[in-house]
């Protein structure tokens, strides 16, 4: 049994362009219970369910009735809470939101088993070929095998607080992807405002997001010019496309979690709709 929850409580005009299992004509209505009637009929087989309480007030319990737990649009303290709770007591975790172009998902499976399918390799008979590469390894495409294999994730709150300061992370630096950096100043802005910017507010938004830049990146040990200036210019509203995108990797991990077929993305997938190009990173105390 899996949960998702995105606390926003109504449906607004946004939705309409960039949430299609909201049908025309719910503006005011809870999100969730909008969004029920479309959602169930994508598998008549699972049985969903709106839940219109807000997630703050869920006690703990609450969330060991489920194998896995997706979270959208909350506040950083809420999902590194709700990870923490998870992570207790075994149960999968993801989070993802969509800052205009950008989008990304994490993930926190815990100690994670899970089977992939491998081609066998084969060793040629001797005496079938000649040459000094009769005896080499060669890969037989018609067979295969599962193996099994295990990887260990870390929390949220760990991934989120790198130290850059060591040589090891500096190192790390030029080979992380920029959008990590961007999540931490718009999971900052969102814990200030309690929203996320908003097109309507694009000046002063924008200001305050290029100070949240400078203070974040500063509190982390890293120069301010890893996020350009016109970072700001892509991060306002959902874009229908990078949703689709981001909801389908998402959507796509939450099924390899339970199955546990198939590798998982540790722990970070980015998504950038102005490159058109996604990217995972693993990210925490390794």
């Amino acid at each position: 049994m899996g949960w998702f929850y995105f606390p926003l409580p109504q449906v607004s005009q946004e939705d309409t362009r960039a949430q299609f299992l909201i049908p025309v004509g719910s503006l005011g209505r809870n999100r969730a219970e909008a969004s029920l009637e479309r959602a169930q009929n994508l598998n008549p087989m699972v049985d969903v369910k709106a839940d219109p309480e807000n997630i703050e007030n869920k006690a703990e319990d609450f969330f060991t009735q489920f194998d896995a737990v997706c979270l959208t649009c909350c506040s950083r303290c809420v999902m590194v809470k709700v990870d923490q709770i998870c992570h207790k007591n075994g149960i999968k975790f993801f989070t993802g939101d969509i800052f205009g172009y950008y989008g990304y998902m994490f993930a926190n499976l815990g100690a994670h088993e899970f089977v992939e399918e491998k081609t066998k390799v084969t060793k040629a008979s001797q005496g079938v070929e000649d040459g000094p590469d009769t005896k080499k390894a060669k890969l037989d495409s018609t067979e295969t095998t599962m193996v099994k294999k295990r990887v260990v994730f870390c929390q949220l709150k760990e991934a989120l607080a790198v130290d850059w300061s060591s040589e090891k992370a500096k190192a790390a630096l030029k080979r992380t992807a920029p959008d990590y950096f961007l999540l931490q100043v718009l999971l900052k802005f969102r814990t200030d405002k309690g929203r996320d910017p908003l097109p309507e507010s694009y000046a002063e938004d924008s200001e305050r997001l290029l100070q949240i830049r400078n203070e974040v990146l500063d509190s982390l040990g890293v120069g301010a010019d890893l996020l350009p200036d016109d970072f700001v210019s892509y991060c306002f509203s959902e874009m229908a496309p990078v949703c689709a995108v981001l909801g389908g990797v998402l959507g796509q991990e939450v099924v390899k979690a339970l199955s546990q077929r198939d590798p998982p993305h540790n722990n970070f997938f980015f998504f950038d709709g102005i490159k058109g190009n996604g990217v995972v990173e693993c990210l925490g105390p390794h």
